[in-house]
């Protein structure tokens, strides 16, 4: 995983949150997919960890976004913890796989990766937490990808022509969006091994 992606290690991360505004919405839930590498050199999902998450005080709730990952945010069923709790436990998780796979830095990969990565990011700062794994600004994008690989940007469309799938039924909830996003990350990868290994063959030594 250091040498295919230089030092860094992707994670996958999808967030469903009160609204589109990471300063003041509210975040509800996040999912993070680890990734490997088999014996093929081919990438590959691994496992999920996922949190449902209690909105922080003062959090905005748009009725619109509610709507469509319906999510009731107050639900006394709602196995939810805190924001911080949440973010503890993903980053614990993922300090443990960048020591498996020796590499420095986590970046993640998203599906409109800035979204996700905002509102990461403000949890953060919020939570007060000083040992944040991932880049702060570094992301891969698999819309962008998606629309090299597959020719489609939408995530459910890119799904249907990459050949996994798309089960509108589970839609919209954090753990099978990262991972529907994970399968495609890695399928596009997985299409330009034969690229990647060419370019080192070519690649000048290093001094």
């Amino acid at each position: 995983m250091s040498d295919r992606f230089r030092g860094f290690m992707p994670v996958v991360v999808d967030v469903e949150t009160g609204g589109f505004n990471c300063a003041t919405d509210a975040l509800l839930e996040i999912a993070a997919v680890l990734l490997d590498i088999d014996s093929e050199g081919l990438l590959m999902r691994r496992e999920t960890v996922r949190y449902h998450v209690k909105p922080f005080e003062g959090g905005n709730l748009e009725a619109a976004s509610l709507a469509v990952n319906g999510i009731d945010p107050f639900h006394p069923l709602r196995p939810a913890i805190d924001e911080r709790d949440a973010l503890q436990r993903i980053f614990r998780e993922v300090r443990r796989a960048l020591r498996e796979s020796r590499c420095s830095r986590a970046v993640l990969v998203g599906h409109n990766a800035h979204f996700d990565l905002g509102f990461l990011n403000q949890a953060v700062a919020r939570s007060a937490i000083k040992r944040n794994p991932f880049h702060p600004f570094s992301c891969f994008d698999t819309a962008t990808l998606c629309g090299v690989a597959f020719g489609q940007t939408v995530l459910a469309r890119a799904a249907i022509a990459a050949g996994l799938g798309w089960d509108e039924t589970q839609a919209h909830s954090a753990s099978y969006d990262a991972e529907i996003t994970a399968d495609l990350f890695c399928e596009a990868v997985n299409r330009y091994r034969d690229i990647f290994e060419m370019s080192l063959r070519n690649a000048p030594p290093q001094p």
